[in-house]
């Protein structure tokens, strides 16, 4: 069946319905989760994919999560998926980001009384999800000092936790007894399993509606968003940009560990290269090159009209390549739970960089460049939180204040959930006010959280831009750095620590940069 059969209207119906699907996943991950890392701060991401492993719609949900997605399905479908089977994996070098999100990848068959032939799978259901603990040296399971991947926790390639409908409990059993609060973990395993199967149910329901039609929908919606990225990409001018960064030290220096860029544009074709970019490194910011993937194609969707349905077609006209070896592209076992965090967001702040002179009316002054990774927890409880900071202004307006930026779109802990789930007490939740980068256009502030811990714990922090400010850009001034404090000393951007009952953990975030030269400057 050719496309030209799917008229404009039928294919938007199509693609909404697609979309409502994947939305409809993520509402049942995050009502029947148990934590509140799920529950509360929504840190999962829900997604389709067809038989050959292709997005075709997703949740506006987690980019970093988005975007890597497609490795899993990759990994799955070279493990003879069959209908009935749930895979699981959180495996950096297969497939997987960092340990602490879990994916679950569920093949779709058609039912029996839908029109629909040779298609043994029609496609796959996918839930990411971050666990607030997957074992490892510490709680939580993102220790700054690692320096390999079997400090992190628990390795899962792909494996049957479903196979042929009955739920393998000897390899739950086994995953189960590697981590922290492994009830904790079983609720959210299991509300993740609920997600797939309400996509198998929602899929079904549009086949035996569509038919063969459903999935030469598929075919369409990607072509749809091929063609217009395509057009978007061709109105860049054609050239080569390049930009540098850093990270602020691995865990096991603070030595800077730079990251170059050149981006070519040409014609609706965009090429992506990190050759220069330092080799792997022996701290946890290594980051797989699915996660640096993942960022590019998040600066791209920026740049690029936002309503253009979010498939693989998007991203077709993009290559990404690293030196295998790199911090982009490493080799195992390196440590590489912080790259996921926090080197994808340089990522994005050094492309967004690159293609400033390409695209200067889309590309926004640096936001916070960061997470702020911070986890408390003992054996009893794990508390995982990632805290909002200053966005970047843009070239028409401030930036916002107190919010997600880059490769995160989760939600915080409200004062409420967070003290009634753990042994914290919230002292501060606040604007960090003046933060901001002055300019024609302000950078957002950033934000100050101040908690004490109640019982003795051990807290780690995975953070950036405590040296290195978020730039300004067009001569608007840069935002401020941030800082971590354990009771009134600072401490360093990456640091893991036993602390004492009584203790309070306060963390400044960054300011986002300005955007062009204020009055008093020109």
């Amino acid at each position: 069946m050719k496309h030209d059969q799917i008229d404009a209207v039928e294919l938007e119906i199509l693609r909404t319905q697609l979309e409502s699907v994947a939305e409809e996943m993520g509402q049942v991950l995050i009502r029947g989760a148990y934590s509140p890392n799920i529950t509360e701060r929504k840190d999962c991401s829900t997604a389709l994919f067809d038989r050959d492993g292709r997005l075709i719609a997703q949740a506006e949900h987690i980019p970093v999560h988005l975007g890597a997605m497609p490795a899993a399905v990759a990994a799955v479908r070279e493990q003879d998926p069959r209908p009935g089977d749930v895979f699981a994996l959180n495996d950096p070098f297969t497939g997987g980001t960092h340990l602490p999100d879990v994916t679950l990848v569920a093949p779709i068959a058609p039912p029996e009384a839908a029109d629909v032939t040779d298609h043994e799978i029609v496609g796959y259901a996918v839930s990411r999800a971050h666990h607030a603990d997957v074992g490892g040296m510490a709680p939580g399971s993102m220790p700054a000092g690692a320096t390999d991947i079997y400090q992190e926790g628990v390795r899962i390639p792909p494996v049957r936790l479903v196979a042929g409908g009955e739920r393998n409990t000897e390899v739950e059993s086994l995953l189960l007894a590697n981590v922290r609060n492994p009830d904790e973990r079983r609720a959210d395993l299991r509300a993740q399993i609920a997600s797939t199967d309400r996509a198998e149910e929602r899929i079904g329901d549009l086949l035996r509606a569509h038919g063969e039609r459903l999935p030469t929908a598929f075919d369409a919606v990607i072509d749809y968003s091929r063609e217009r990225v395509r057009s978007e990409l061709e109105s860049l001018p054609d050239g080569t940009y390049s930009a540098s960064d850093v990270l602020e030290g691995d865990g096991q220096s603070d030595r800077d560990v730079p990251i170059d860029v050149t981006v070519t544009v040409d014609g609706g074709v965009v090429t992506v290269d990190f050759s220069g970019t330092a080799d792997q490194v022996p701290g946890n910011v290594n980051a797989p090159l699915s996660v640096a993937t993942s960022a590019v194609y998040y600066v791209i969707r920026c740049i690029t009209d936002p309503d253009i349905p979010p498939n693989h077609g998007c991203y077709e006209p993009v290559t990404v390549t690293a030196p295998e070896g790199s911090l982009l592209n490493p080799t195992p076992p390196a440590a590489v739970v912080g790259g996921n965090v926090e080197t994808s967001q340089r990522v994005t702040d050094v492309v967004f960089a690159a293609l400033a002179e390409a695209a200067p009316d889309r590309v926004p002054a640096g936001g916070q460049g960061t997470m702020n990774n911070l986890l408390v927890g003992d054996s009893a409880f794990q508390y995982y939180e990632t805290i909002g900071g200053g966005a970047g202004a843009r070239p028409d307006g401030d930036g916002l204040s107190g919010v997600q930026v880059g490769m995160t779109n989760t939600l915080n802990t409200p004062v409420e959930a967070l003290e009634a789930a753990y042994p914290l007490r919230v002292e501060t939740y606040a604007l960090h006010e003046g933060s901001g980068g002055a300019g024609a256009h302000r950078g957002g502030d950033g934000l100050i959280r101040e908690l004490t811990v109640l019982t003795d714990a051990t807290v780690s922090l995975l953070t950036e831009r405590r040296r290195h400010a978020p730039r300004g850009l067009a001569g608007g001034a840069d935002g401020q750095p941030g800082r971590n404090l354990i009771d009134g000393e600072a401490v360093s951007a990456k640091v893991t620590r036993a602390v004492e009952a009584g203790t309070t953990v306060r963390i400044e975030t960054p300011g986002g940069g300005g955007h062009g030269e204020s009055e008093d400057d020109a």
